[in-house]
Formats: C-alpha cells, structure tokens, sequence
C-alpha cells in the first residue's frame, strides 16, 4: 500500500510534497489573509462613513484669507479700515460670520482719509448681517486726542455707530487715569460713558509726588 507517494518518487523528487503541501498551506493562507482584508476594508468603510456622519461642516470655515484689507465706504468715500493677519468666512444657517483669531486692526477716517480713531485686539468675529463685532484679549482704543480704552472684551455695533462693554474698562487721558466697570461710547470714542466709575488717578498729582 502507497500513502499516496511512492518511496521512488519521494526519493527522486524529494521536495514534492513539500510544495505540495505547501501550496496547499499557501492557498489556505491566502483565503485567511484575503478574507481578513475584506474585514478590514468593510471595517474601515464603515468607521469613515460614521466619521462622515458625525462631521458638521457647519461648524468648518467655507473660506480662509491671510493679510486681509477690508474697507467699509459710504457715499465713496472710505470710513473704516480693518486688517487682520487671519480672516475665516464661516456660512452658518442664517447667521455668517467672519472670525480674526489672530487679531485686527481698524481704523476710522474722515472725509479727508485721515485716521482719527483706532481699535486693536488679539481676537474678534464679525457678523456681518447685523453688523456686530465682538472683540477679545488686549483691546485697545485710541481715538484722536490720544486718550486710551484698554479692556478684554468690546462690542461694536456699526449700524448704531457705537462701542459697549461690561467688563472692567481703563481710560488713559493727559490729565487722568479712570478705572471702572461697563462703558459705551461712540465709535469715534470721543465721547464715552463709564457705567461704575470705581477709582481716578490724576496724572499731574502722580508725577508731583515721584521723588
């Protein structure tokens, strides 16, 4: 009785079983390998099919600018500038804005493109259906008489052509410094309004009493 190869065909072809054999095991493997991959693949597909799902894209910018300009113009003639390192355009339903995460820089002019007044601040978002901007982090105003606004949050209301926080707010003039809480002023800021004055420093008093 043969177990399939006879002792001559083993010894003349000594490694035929083996590849036999191991075809045999080859293809087995295959089959293994080439099922796992089908696992695999369908596995994947459904993870970036769930991915997909739980994306808002809502919540993703449709547009990013660097070195923006912008220029806000009535009758022809420009009014106000703003400049930002960074401006992304998101298209939320109803409600677009324009985010400066990486800060802003506006100017208002006059008819004769003189600037009279400034705003910076690290961080803003602009909606522009309302015509409100919000500023954050180091905002500053200096209007034409060089007197100072520094405060961490800011509102401009451009159709109201006002400027409104009630956060902590410090007014820089030549004669005074006024700490407090809550302001609102023109957007000029040359005429403003503390809501809770809470201290005043004379400027003269102070340089008279440094030894």
């Amino acid at each position: 009785m043969t177990n399939g190869l006879s002792k001559e065909n083993m010894t003349s072809h000594p490694l035929t079983f083996f590849f036999r054999e191991g075809k045999k095991m080859y293809r087995t493997v295959l089959a293994s390998l080439f099922s796992i991959i089908i696992l695999f693949f369908s596995s994947c597909e459904n993870d970036i099919s769930k991915i997909a799902l739980d994306v808002d894209y809502a919540t993703l910018p449709v547009e990013s600018s660097k070195n923006v300009r912008m220029i806000l113009s009535d009758s022809a003639h420009v009014k106000i500038i703003l400049t930002t390192p960074l401006l992304d355009v998101y298209n939320a339903p109803n409600n677009p804005y324009f985010e400066l995460k990486e800060g802003m820089e506006v100017n208002f002019y006059n008819d004769s493109m003189r600037a009279y007044s400034k705003v910076t601040a690290n961080y803003a978002i602009r909606y522009p259906n309302t015509g409100i901007t919000e500023a954050k982090g180091n905002v500053v105003v200096i209007n034409e008489k060089g007197e100072q606004l520094n405060t961490e949050h800011l509102t401009w209301d451009e159709k109201k052509q006002i400027i409104y926080t009630d956060e902590f707010v410090k007014i820089t003039t030549a004669d005074e410094i006024i700490y407090g809480t809550g302001l609102e002023a023109n957007q000029e800021f040359s005429h403003y309004k503390i809501k809770n004055i809470k201290g005043t420093i004379n400027v003269k008093d102070e340089q008279n009493t440094r030894p």
